[in-house]
């Protein structure tokens, strides 16, 4: 089912218990003040499991399994106490507004997924907990590295141009990847050995090993349980170290070790692909707006308007009585002209009555959070948006690859600084 599909997907990062009737176990690590429960590891080497099953991708040996199922769950635990720390909190109101909304967008009331849910065998109280958990995660990591990034127009305009100069700039990248990390500070001895390890890699996936497999195994990435993957990414979004590598390769091949400041790293091209111009839709619009306060009742505006469409209907133009009776002061000396409207720009009642229209046609009142509106269609055509469409494109793409590397950078800080003991290697 695609609901619970989804979940297992994105339980990979959610802490705690889900499953009902799981019973406590002894503790596996202690981390910092706090610990990791058997019965967690035990839950979320399930999922993970059954995630990967259903993915077709084999699994690695248990213990190596275990081991990256732990150190996440660790990573996790660590998040968890910064955020506490940081006085982040997601109260019982916001919570269950999350909740309906992951509904809604699955087509359900919130007592149907609640339903759902239970039926599937997931205990729907420690459900809303752990997805607590994830919502504070998503604001720890905010406001330590989102909130920190910047995207400069300089830096847009170096990417456009360095994508023009190689013909790049509708260029994607499907991506994998593995990690083999260092320390903060890292002594040559350490880097001796996570190079030795890297190597190693290397070498077996040169001679046939599955990179999926290997990721799982062997990466220290937070893709790791994905099989390393990175999705689809454009040329400014891959991080700085690997621009240069990319392009040499083709689908399929791997490339030699990346050395970063964070490690040693591995890529393989899953695939490529381009894109056309960038074309829209785009209406040329008028309307008029009238809109109800202390004075005027929200009956009265409803009849005024009403009156406006009728002298509309009977010959009057619709540009004079915009300048005479609207009230959006933008448009109405102009007739009540808004230009040429993008599919997105307007609010969904508006853009909806707006599409049904033909060229010259007038709508009936439309209500929206503005007022009562009379829309007009003047015309209608294709734009090339692309050389907008790209610029915004690379101010996303420069945004996530700094996120990614400013987060990789974040996490292995948080792991180093922190105290972890694993007491027990398990089975």
């Amino acid at each position: 089912m695609k609901l619970i599909s989804l979940l297992l997907t994105l339980v990979f990062l959610w802490p705690g218990q889900i499953l009902a009737n799981v019973p406590l176990n002894h503790i596996v690590a202690v981390v910092n003040d706090d610990v990791v429960l058997q019965s967690e590891l035990d839950k979320r080497i399930r999922l993970v499991t059954e995630q990967l099953q259903k993915q077709g991708t084999q699994l690695p040996p248990h213990e190596v399994l275990r081991k990256q199922v732990l150190d996440r769950l660790v990573l996790e635990n660590l998040e968890l106490q910064m955020a506490k720390r940081a006085g982040i909190r997601v109260d019982d109101e916001k919570l269950n507004a999350a909740l309906r909304n992951m509904a809604k967008q699955n087509g359900m009331t919130l007592t149907k997924f609640r339903g759902v849910l239970e039926k599937e065998g997931f205990n729907y109280v420690a459900f809303r907990e752990d997805f607590r958990n994830q919502i504070i995660m998503n604001q720890i990591r905010q406001q330590m590295v989102d909130n920190r990034v910047q995207v400069s127009d300089q830096e847009i305009d170096n990417l456009l141009e360095s994508a023009a100069e190689f013909n790049d700039q509708s260029r994607e990248y499907h991506l994998s990847h593995i990690l083999v990390s260092l320390p903060e500070a890292a002594s040559p001895e350490q880097i001796q050995k996570a190079k030795h390890r890297a190597e190693d890699i290397l070498a077996r996936l040169k001679a046939g090993a599955d990179f999926k497999q290997m990721a799982i195994a062997e990466s220290d990435s937070q893709t790791a349980l994905s099989g390393g993957d990175l999705g689809w990414r454009k040329t400014g979004q891959l991080p700085s170290f690997f621009s240069d590598v990319v392009g040499q390769l083709k689908p399929g091949q791997i490339s030699n070790l990346i050395r970063t400041p964070s490690g040693f790293h591995i890529i393989k091209i899953e695939g490529i692909r381009g894109d056309k111009k960038h074309l829209i839709h785009q209406t040329l619009a008028s309307h008029i707006l009238l809109r109800p306060d202390t004075l005027v009742t929200e009956d009265q505006v409803k009849t005024r308007i009403t009156q406006l469409y009728d002298r509309i209907m009977g010959g009057e133009s619709f540009a004079e009585l915009a300048r005479a009776h609207s009230q959006d002061p933008g448009s109405a000396s102009r007739g009540g002209s808004l230009g040429w409207v993008t599919p997105g720009q307007m609010v969904p009642e508006f853009e909806k009555a707006m599409n049904k229209l033909k060229v010259g046609e007038v709508s009936k009142p439309v209500k929206t959070r503005f007022g009562w509106h009379l829309i007009k269609v003047l015309d209608r055509r294709e734009h090339d948006d692309t050389k907008a469409y790209r610029r915004a494109r690379a101010r996303d793409s420069i945004r996530q690859r700094k996120t990614d590397e400013e987060l990789e950078i974040w996490l292995r800080r948080l792991r180093d600084e922190a105290y972890v003991e694993y007491l027990d290697n398990g089975s």
